[in-house]
């Protein structure tokens, strides 16, 4: 049986997608048709995200909930089916991974993605409204949905080729952008669509637009793909144009390492916070994750170990986890960010791992809910 929200494919020599959509400074430690005719697809590895020990559970905090917006791109995955060369067609990309990490632990999240028409961008969007994502400022496209056809080594680190050519997530517009919930508290961006033109200037247009309204807390997250960036010097430029728009930048020790070569990573989150970021986190797999401020040394937690099934979506919903412990911590604005204290930190980082570590125990992205959160992993 497949998953709800899934699509079983046919074996790649007979595979043809629905609807006309052909594949194509130190560290402070705190315990609290026929066949198929492809173009040579774009390859990446996906880096191992952090688990660690969780914390204390974050409190409620008090009022109305606060918006949470996320822009970006909404993809198919095509994992690996039962059968030998077989896929099964599953939502994805990163910022669709974190909203529905977000809405899962009880936040109201509005997801701002073009969605296709066609049989797998209604397949995306369904996804997305029954998790109870709100998809009002998501633009209908007329582009084909992209493709990423997931791979699983030995270890089950997942690594991805990408069909992008002409399809929806890259064609965002100023007046798409506009759309943008007046009442957001929080805006994440990043990963693919956040540098791939034409319409990454519209997405960090409106990054910059929310940080100098003063009250909306601006996320940011690299999850750097090198093939489609493939020329080295001109992602850090474009990663680090977005990093000054950012409050929260995150980024992995596989971003950092490719992004600046025989640096270390601790000096390259001082040279972000150093470009307006507040808070810089960067995960390191199995040695954890840490978080820097332009205060003290920075805040690391371990890794938390756990039996991995595989590691797709694994990074989005740390992502998604550390922005739903900042917003029950009140954490949520550019002031509160900036006051906030190693002991915070600590927790958030903890209840992001937490999340991450749900999501490497099960196949493909499938988050916790907030139940499940509050439980904690079963012993």
């Amino acid at each position: 049986m497949c998953p709800p929200g899934s699509l079983l494919l046919g074996t790649a020599a007979g595979l043809r997608a629905p609807e006309g959509e052909v594949i194509g400074g130190g560290r402070l430690d705190l315990a609290a048709d026929e066949a198929l005719d492809l173009p040579m697809p774009e390859r990446d590895q996906d880096a191992r995200p952090a688990s660690a020990e969780a914390g204390p559970r974050p409190r409620v905090a008090a009022g109305p909930r606060p918006q949470v917006t996320v822009i970006g791109e909404a993809l198919i995955d095509l994992v690996p089916g039962g059968e030998p060369r077989s896929f099964l067609a599953l939502p994805g990309g990163s910022p669709y991974n974190v909203a529905i990490g977000l809405a899962r632990l009880g936040n109201d999240t509005t997801l701002m993605a073009r969605l296709a028409g066609s049989a797998f961008g209604r397949m995306l969007r369904e996804r997305a409204a029954a998790e109870g994502i709100q998809l009002d400022a998501a633009p209908h496209a007329s582009e084909p949905a992209t493709l990423a056809v997931v791979s699983l080594d030995a270890d089950a680190q997942a690594s991805y080729d990408f069909y992008v050519e002409g399809t929806a997530d890259w064609q965002w517009t100023a007046e798409e952008t506009s759309r943008t919930p007046e009442n957001t508290a929080v805006l994440h961006f990043g990963s693919i669509a956040s540098w791939t033109p034409p319409g990454d200037e519209h997405i960090r247009g409106l990054a910059s637009r929310m940080r100098d309204r003063g009250d909306v807390l601006v996320s940011y997250d690299a999850n750097i793909r090198p093939r489609l960036l493939a020329d080295r010097g001109h992602g850090r430029e474009l990663v680090e144009r977005c990093v000054r728009l950012a409050h929260l930048a995150k980024a992995s020790a596989e971003d950092i390492g490719w992004l600046y070569p025989g640096q270390c990573t601790d000096d390259v989150a001082r040279q972000w916070l150093g470009l307006g970021a507040t808070v810089v986190v960067i995960t390191n797999g199995a040695s954890g994750a840490d978080a820097f401020t332009g205060d003290g040394p920075a805040v690391h937690r371990p890794a938390r170990k756990v039996t991995v099934v595989d590691t797709v979506g694994a990074g989005d919903s740390l992502t998604a986890g550390l922005l739903a412990s900042f917003v029950r911590r009140g954490l949520h604005s550019p002031r509160q960010l900036a006051g906030s204290q190693p002991p915070q930190l600590a927790a958030a980082l903890d209840d992001a791992i937490l999340v991450a570590a749900f999501t490497c125990q099960r196949a493909g992205n499938d988050p916790p809910t907030l139940a499940e959160f509050e439980s904690g992993l079963p012993q």
